[in-house]
């Protein structure tokens, strides 16, 4: 689904970045981080900068020794649909660069392999082959997000006419890293004017017809406020007029910056109950202003169809209910399993970070996937929990990292 595409749960349109700040529900361990400080130094002139560490990644920020996986307090039925989807990821997790610093691909061949013919339990699975870390404090936020379904239809009719879009021919991506060294791992997306390279339209130019006429219409969706949200989930189901279904996944942004427009409204005093259910409450019944809140979020999701078997996550592989999540990469691999201790119960347990997200930034800031229906809407649309969580590395690179 590529949480860069931005399918985040109501409670992260609510609280977009919130990864620091967080009480945790139970902390396996402690990590200082604390600076030393030098002592006096006679001469000012002479005195030189305390260097800072780099705390953009999980290897920067540091990680600590958690406790044993066997100790922990894990749902067997929950383990065992991370240990298919962890099996799922490894053809793409042995080959991934880990962008958190903390492993190599060699690292995770020995677990990729036994987990292709494992039978016993999954925990013991986990034990066997991994150790836990904590990445900083420990400290997690964690909201939902879920395939929704809405209603549409493959060509524009009376009561169906928001265009969904596929990636425009002109939308380019720029890696910053082929300029300057300084720039490595930054990339910046956008379109060729004249002889300039701009920003791509936003999502009210795009809204407002910039797009319209030129062939990039896959669908279109009955209900404006519900097609908003399923872009903000980044994936979906169309119900089409003769009862079947379309699947349409992310194929790409516009590169214009995220906008969570539940704090904005509740910041604004227009809403109480920032849930999913109390945002659309109020768009619905404000149809104008609701439609101007909305093109405040500048960012623009692009489809396409699928055919097989979906959603699909940053990694390509399907993401699964009660097991997948969105993280950020720089702080844990993709293709990793967490553990989360929180304080509400449903997101408790081991999942696996098959996916990323544009609002899912910093250092255990967890997105949790749920699937698709009525119970998918109903827990991902009110997720925001906090608490613990555990990063599981191969024995071998917390070897190396020397813990």
């Amino acid at each position: 689904m590529k949480r860069a595409l931005f399918t985040l749960g109501l409670s992260a349109l609510t609280l977009s970045a919130c990864a620091s700040g967080v009480t945790p529900h139970a902390s396996p361990a402690t990590s200082s981080g604390a600076m030393v400080a030098s002592p006096p130094v006679a001469d000012k002139a002479a005195a030189q900068p305390v260097p800072t560490r780099d705390v953009t990644t999980a290897a920067g920020l540091g990680v600590v020794r958690g406790p044993q996986i066997a100790t922990l307090q894990v749902d067997a039925r929950k383990a065992a649909l991370a240990m298919d989807s962890f099996r799922t990821s490894c053809p793409g997790l042995v080959r991934r660069t880990d962008n958190s610093g903390l492993t190599q691909n060699s690292d995770w061949v020995a677990a990729c392999d036994a987990v292709k013919t494992w039978t016993n339990d999954a925990i013991s699975f986990f034990a066997e082959h991994m150790d836990t870390v904590q990445v900083g404090t420990g400290r997690a936020f964690a909201t939902g997000y879920f395939e929704p379904e809405i209603a549409g239809c493959r060509t524009p009719q009376v009561g169906c006419d928001v265009p969904v879009y596929k990636r425009p021919p002109d939308l380019i991506d720029v890696d910053l890293g082929q300029f300057s060294d300084d720039l490595k791992g930054r990339n910046i997306r956008g379109k060729v004017s004249g002889a300039k390279f701009v920003q791509y339209d936003d999502r009210a130019m795009i809204e407002n017809g910039s797009l319209a006429g030129r062939g990039f219409e896959i669908a279109y969706a009955s209900d404006a406020v519900e097609f908003f949200f399923l872009q903000i989930q980044g994936s979906g189901r169309l119900k089409l007029p003769d009862g079947n279904v379309m699947r349409i996944g992310y194929d790409s942004q516009n590169g214009r910056g995220y906008t969570g427009i539940g704090r904005l409204m509740r910041d604004r005093g227009l809403i109480t109950d920032a849930s999913m259910q109390g945002i659309v409450a109020f768009l619905a019944a404000n149809p104008e202003e609701g439609r101007k809140i909305m093109q405040e979020n500048k960012s623009y999701i692009f489809f396409r169809e699928l055919t097989g078997a979906g959603p699909l996550g940053a990694m390509g592989y399907p993401v699964v209910g009660e097991a997948s999540i969105a993280v950020d990469v720089k702080f844990i691999p993709l293709g990793a399993p967490v553990w989360l201790s929180m304080d509400r119960a449903e997101p408790n347990g081991i999942w696996i970070a098959q996916d990323t997200g544009g609002a899912i930034k910093g250092a255990n800031r967890i997105d949790t996937f749920w699937g698709a229906g009525d119970r998918a809407r109903l827990i991902a649309g009110g997720m925001a929990a906090r608490g613990t969580a555990l990063l599981f590395l191969p024995k071998a690179a917390v070897a190396r990292l020397g813990l």
